[in-house]
């Protein structure tokens, strides 16, 4: 019976059936509740935890997804590096559906959302430079790669608030500026994983054209969530792959991020 884990997925629905033993423990955090229960299993010689982001019934929007909660249940289990699977619109017409892009940078178009754990008991300031794990990039990119995908290695998504999707004007700001994806949970999923020193690593799945990319009246929801359904059992396979790629051992600057940091409180 697995009751601690060393890697954790974040992501849909869809990824219940990744784990081989799986268990479900009802976790509490001093952010309140997970999203759901985790569920905890095996891939291979691999102990995982597994979250679904937005409730196993997609019960919170974007905005409203309990961030501080998930990482923080996540990190009390053991974990120490994440996978999150994610569907994005595209940027650049070249980059369309079916692809995977694993980001390097980020820019937070959020508003209102709780994004640190260190909000009181003195100022914890800790580098955000590099978003993601360099270690856990490299084994995505190269498992999509190897599994035949359209990889796009680098990028930065555009994480807006939701739950509402672009106008054109501003998908349109957002391509002229350089950025490749858009999404609306990678943030503060990748910052609450630096404070608490965990490595974090995207795994975009382009689901559409964004607005100010794609002709015609734009994107839907219902779009959105069939070309993921489609794909997810690649995907599945996919986040199976790079988790027993991921090394057994830390080389990364992630571990260090609170080196030397005053912290308010024990971390778990």
């Amino acid at each position: 019976m697995v009751t601690s884990a060393e890697i954790g997925v974040i992501g849909g629905s869809g990824f219940y059936s990744l784990l081989d033993d799986a268990q479900e423990i009802d976790l509490s955090t001093p952010y309140g509740p997970p999203s759901d229960v985790v569920t905890v299993g095996r891939i291979g010689s691999r102990s995982v935890a597994f979250i679904p982001r937005h409730g196993r019934d997609h019960r919170f929007p974007p905005h409203r997804i309990p961030y501080r909660a998930n990482l923080w249940a996540l990190r009390s289990l053991g974990v120490r590096q994440v996978l999150a699977p994610s569907a994005v619109g595209s940027l650049r017409a070249e980059v369309g559906p079916g692809a995977i892009v694993v980001p390097d940078q980020l820019v937070d178009r959020t508003s209102g959302r709780p994004q640190t754990y260190y909000d009181e008991g003195g100022a914890v300031h800790v580098s955000f430079a590099d978003p993601y794990c360099p270690s856990g990039r490299a084994v995505a990119v190269e498992s999509a790669r190897a599994a035949g995908w359209n990889t796009v290695d680098g990028g930065t998504l555009v994480v807006i608030e939701g739950p509402r999707f672009s106008t054109r004007a501003e998908s349109r700001w957002f391509a002229g500026n350089g950025w490749t994806i858009v999404g609306m949970t990678g943030f503060p999923e990748a910052v609450l994983a630096r404070e608490l020193a965990l490595c974090y690593t995207s795994l975009s799945l382009v689901t559409d054209l964004d607005a100010g990319v794609e002709t015609g009246e734009g994107v839907t929801h219902d779009e959105v969530l069939e070309f993921f359904a489609r794909n997810v059992t690649r995907m599945r396979t996919l986040v199976a792959e790079a988790v027993e790629a991921l090394p057994s051992e830390r080389a990364c600057p992630c571990g260090a991020a609170l080196d030397g940091i005053k912290l308010p409180f024990e971390l778990p």
